[in-house]
Parts: structure tokens; sequence; C-alpha cells
């Protein structure tokens, strides 16, 4: 009985590793953007 009560935690732990992840490439992307839009005005200045 022991065994399942295990894999829970182990499943909400990858839950939250993925979640995180999606944050880091949401946050990833969104930098990369302002960086990308930043280097554009100062070109186009």
């Amino acid at each position: 009985m022991s065994a399942p009560k295990r894999k829970a935690p182990t499943m909400k732990a990858k839950q939250v590793e993925t979640v995180n992840k999606r944050a880091l490439v949401w946050i990833g992307s969104i930098v990369g953007i302002i960086i990308v839009g930043m280097a554009l005005l100062l070109i186009l200045t």
C-alpha cells in the first residue's frame, strides 16, 4: 500500500517541473522579443 503513496508525490513534482519549464520558456521568449524590438529601434533610428 505504500507504493501508490510514493508515486503520487513524484507525479506532483514532475508536474511542477513542467510548469516551471513552461514559465521559463515564456519568460525567455518575452525577453528575446524585447531585445529584438530594442535592437530594431536602435538600428532604425
